[in-house]
């Protein structure tokens, strides 16, 4: 049976974080309630943008998110997610805020690429994301080996658009033919994988059926934290 109860600090955005609330739950190979990992989830949806605050001076959203950080360690959380990656820029203040431990999404991300062997892998992301460099520093320090590659500006504009007004904006009918060309081009010139580094993306990538070989910092988040938790993986997970 799980030994610690965890935390999530979400609403960065709510479908994002009932997505890796589906997944903590479809991994976990339990035959009952109580084999569940217990779980506190805050979807704080006062949080500000992130990418806004990085890129454009927007309003600080590192209050919200120890504020987050701080109510489930009350409640009593014993391990923290958050289900954002571009809020990862902000890991070391949510960190200093509480004595909760908190998982860092994109160096287990780093650490699962390198595992896998792949040598060229595209960040699709946010620009927010991109530009913090959490990815570019978990890769540095996980899998210096691996080339960590980029879409090129307008391609990156293309993601921009399908996780602000497509996904986030609850848009079921959104054109990703740009996207979805980009994912073909990239590939034909060696990129083995493209990383979903928005947890937007895994929900993109379902509902406009966009298809790539894709790795899901989401779904590798949701593993580790069901495996320090003391919850059975499913064997297919």
């Amino acid at each position: 049976m799980p030994t610690k109860t965890l935390g999530v600090i979400g609403g960065m955005g709510p479908a994002a974080t009932a997505d890796l609330y589906e997944k903590l739950l479809r991994y976990t190979d339990a035959d009952c309630d109580q084999a569940h990992v217990p779980m506190l989830i805050d979807s704080n949806t006062r949080i500000p943008d992130r990418t806004a605050a990085i890129l454009r001076g927007g309003e600080d959203p590192r209050l919200e998110l120890c504020k987050s950080a701080k109510r489930l360690e009350s409640a009593g959380a014993d391990l923290l997610v958050m289900a954002c990656n571009t809020a990862h820029f902000f890991y070391d203040d949510v960190c200093a805020a509480v004595k909760t431990p908190v998982l860092h999404m994109p160096r287990i991300t780093a650490a699962a690429v390198r595992e896998k062997g792949y040598a060229r892998v595209v960040l699709l992301a946010t620009t927010g994301t991109v530009q913090s460099g959490v990815y570019a520093d978990a890769f540095a320090r996980e899998a210096p080996c691996v080339s960590l590659l980029l879409p090129e500006e307008a391609e990156q504009a293309a993601v921009m658009s399908l996780i602000y007004e497509g996904v986030k904006a609850g848009r079921r009918a959104f054109d990703a033919s740009a996207v979805q060309a980009m994912l073909d081009r990239l590939t034909k010139a060696g990129a083995a994988c493209f990383i979903l580094g928005c947890t937007e993306l895994p929900l993109a990538f379902s509902m406009y059926k966009l298809a790539a070989n894709t790795v899901d910092p989401t779904a590798l988040l949701a593993k580790e934290a069901l495996r320090l938790c003391g919850a059975r993986l499913r064997e297919d997970a």
